[in-house]
C-alpha cells in the first residue's frame, strides 16, 4: 500500500474541496476532490475541455446540465460531458457534500489550486465570504479550458 500525502484543501465560492487522489497520483488519469459546499453556494455556470462527474454523498444539490435542472440527494450520480453549460449549487440549509471527478483532471486541478484559498486539511467551518474577484476567475478559468460566460451589461 503506498504512504500518499496528506491531502490538500482549498476554499473556493463557498466550497470546501479535499483533493483525495491528485492527477499526478492517477497517472494523468482523472482528479477526484471531496466537496463540502455551504448553504446556496456553487460556481456560476461554465462550459469546459474535460469532463466532469458528480456523487451526492449528503445534503441537496440543484446541478444544471445544459437546459436541465436536476435535484440531487446522497446516492444520484450526474456526468458532464465536455463542452456542455452546466453549474451546481448547494439548495439544502445546511452544508451538502459530493465527491467530485474531473477526468483527466490535470486542468481543473490546476484551476482549484490557483484561484482557491488553501485551508487546513480535515477543515470544516468555511472562511468568511468575501466578494469574488470575477474578472480573475474569469481570466484564470480560461487558461485551464474553462469558459464561464459573463451575464450581459445593462
Amino acid at each position: 500500500m503506498n504512504s500518499s500525502p496528506a491531502p490538500m484543501t482549498v476554499h473556493f465560492l463557498g466550497n470546501l474541496m479535499t483533493f483525495r487522489a491528485r492527477y499526478a497520483d492517477t497517472r494523468g488519469s482523472f482528479t477526484v476532490i471531496e466537496v463540502l459546499t455551504a448553504p446556496n453556494a456553487g460556481p456560476p455556470p461554465h462550459t469546459q475541455t474535460d469532463q466532469e462527474a458528480f456523487l451526492i454523498l449528503e445534503g441537496l444539490y440543484e446541478i444544471i446540465v445544459g437546459n436541465e435542472v436536476k435535484h440531487c440527494g446522497p446516492g444520484d450520480f450526474v456526468h458532464v460531458w465536455p463542452g456542455t453549460m452546466h453549474s451546481f449549487r448547494n439548495i439544502a440549509e445546511t452544508p451538502s457534500r459530493m465527491i467530485l471527478i474531473n477526468f483527466p483532471g490535470d486542468l481543473h486541478e490546476e484551476f482549484f489550486v490557483a484561484v482557491g484559498e488553501p485551508v487546513p486539511a480535515g477543515t470544516t467551518a468555511f472562511p468568511e465570504m468575501l466578494p469574488p474577484d470575477i474578472p480573475k476567475i474569469v481570466e484564470t478559468a480560461a487558461r485551464f479550458g474553462i469558459d464561464i460566460p459573463l451575464p450581459p451589461i445593462s
